[in-house]
Parts: structure tokens; C-alpha cells; sequence
């Protein structure tokens, strides 16, 4: 089963791609959902969060997010040492995820906003990059999320920028309104079906 990277930056849609994909009948695990659900169910997480930061994110039993991200996005060593706790659990998880799934599936999509970033794309066969223009990204963001443009800002900052992604990615899908979506996918999923089978 060929592991396919799927990435893009915040607000670059890469939720309506992995959807496709999923119509597509290819399982998609999401990492940035995953690792909300980690954090609350991780002990070995938990415990690495609570020494750097203290007991008090998981005063009510759940980590406190809000907290956690004043934490993270307002000091890029903070926001490193989280990652370094958070990715290993996701790693652990997504493998569990791929043992359970049936041979006969050709491959699998991982996405990841900061794939690259957390050095992550060896686990990856193929990577896919989603992109957009700023200023679309940053209106996605604002219309779902309750924040403020410098936030956005500050958490894009924190991110590859799309040109590097996009010279290191082996697909690149445009998402920027204009585009057709649809038939950039299905091109990268014949192709991801064909060398799935010459794999084989």
C-alpha cells in the first residue's frame, strides 16, 4: 500500500481535497485531528505536555487549547518542543491506523499541515501539496475560526512557505476558487492507482 503525504498550509483547503479523496474510496488520516484526539488520550503525551507546562492545561481532565496555543504560537521554542511530543504520538498512531486497513486498498492519504516541517515526508511515498493565494488562505481561516488576521498571520509564519512546498511536493493542487479541484485529484489518483499496482 503506497503512503501518500498530503500537506498545504493554513486555510489552503485541504479539508475539501482529503473529502474528494475519501468520495474516492482511499482512507484519509487526518494528523491535525488525530493529535486533538491524542492529547486527551495519549499518556505519554499528556505527561510530556504537563512537564514542559505545568499540570494546570489539564486542570479540568482535557487539555485547555486556548492555553495551549497563547503557548505555542507566541514562542517558536515552545511551539518546537510541543511538536517534538506530538508528532512521535501521531506517527505511533497513523501506523496503527494503516495495520488495521486491508491489503487491497492502493494507497493512503496522511495529511498534515506541517509536514515538511516536522521533517515527516520520508514516511511518504508520493506527497501532495495543496495551495492557495494568501489572502484566500487568510479569508478561509477568519470565516471558520474565531481569530483575528495577526493570529492567522502569526500561525502561517510559523509554516514553510508555499513556494518551497511546492518545489519539494510530487503533486501540487491548486485550490484557489478558480481552478477546477476535481480534476487535478482525479489525475493524481489515477496515477497513485497505476503506481499502487506497478508496486505490486
Amino acid at each position: 500500500m503506497l503512503k501518500a503525504g498530503l500537506t498545504g498550509g493554513i486555510g489552503s483547503g485541504k479539508s475539501i481535497v482529503c473529502r474528494i479523496f475519501s468520495i474516492l474510496g482511499i482512507p484519509v488520516y487526518q494528523a491535525d485531528i488525530a493529535a486533538k484526539r491524542l492529547y486527551d488520550t495519549d499518556r505519554e503525551l499528556q505527561n510530556g505536555i504537563k512537564t514542559l507546562f505545568g499540570e494546570s492545561l489539564y486542570a479540568s481532565g482535557t487539555l485547555d487549547r486556548r492555553m495551549l496555543a497563547n503557548i505555542i504560537f507566541s514562542d517558536r521554542e515552545n511551539l518546537r518542543k510541543v511538536n517534538e511530543l506530538v508528532h512521535p504520538a501521531v506517527k505511533r498512531d497513523f501506523l496503527e491506523y494503516v495495520s488495521g486497513l486491508p491489503e487491497s486498498i492502493p494507497y493512503i492519504i496522511h495529511e498534515a499541515a506541517i509536514l515538511y516541517e516536522a521533517k515527516t515526508e520520508k514516511m511518504f511515498d508520493v506527497i501532495i501539496n495543496v495551495t492557495a493565494p494568501e489572502n484566500l488562505k487568510i479569508k478561509r481561516v477568519l470565516l471558520r475560526e474565531n481569530t483575528t488576521e495577526n493570529d492567522v498571520k502569526q500561525r502561517m509564519a510559523s509554516q514553510w512557505p508555499d513556494e518551497l512546498k511546492i518545489e519539494l511536493s510530487d503533486y501540487n493542487v491548486i485550490n484557489d476558487n478558480k481552478t477546477p479541484v476535481l480534476p487535478q485529484i482525479l489525475q493524481i489518483h489515477k496515477e497513485l492507482c497505476f503506481l499502487s499496482h506497478k508496486a505490486l
